[in-house]
């Protein structure tokens, strides 16, 4: 799945989920969740509010990991996007997103829009 780190100036505050993201992924029960980071394994805690409209992961250390990644890049105070995958129950794997994972959320963004707005499937083979 494709998610972004959040962002307040220069400062990364969290990981935006996505509320697609969290009915496919994130069953209500789940209280909290593991996320291994590159050689880091942390568990955090998930609130109420991340299934009822604010699909969001804050922690203290997964915001110091997402700063060090964010200062690598060009477009520092950007959200960052990133894959995280599934690796087990409750657990997750964040890491960087491959060309072809960005670009398959872009056409799926895209399609979902043009769906929205009427476009005809033609049109969108046509884009992608």
């Amino acid at each position: 799945m494709l998610v972004t780190s959040q962002c307040d100036g220069s400062r990364v505050t969290g990981l935006y989920v996505g509320a697609d993201n969290v009915r496919r992924y994130f069953p209500k029960r789940f209280s909290r969740i593991e996320l291994r980071l590159d050689h880091l394994r942390i568990e955090c805690g998930l609130s109420p509010h991340f299934w009822n409209g604010r699909p969001e992961i804050h922690d203290p250390r997964l915001c110091l990991w997402l700063e060090s990644k964010q200062a690598k890049r060009t477009e520092r105070g950007t959200p960052m996007p990133l894959a995280m995958t599934p690796s087990g129950n409750q657990s997750f794997t964040l890491g960087p997103v491959t060309r072809d994972e960005q670009m398959n959320a872009q056409r799926a963004a895209g399609a979902h829009d043009g769906a929205l707005n009427g476009a005809a499937e033609d049109e969108l083979a046509l884009v992608n």
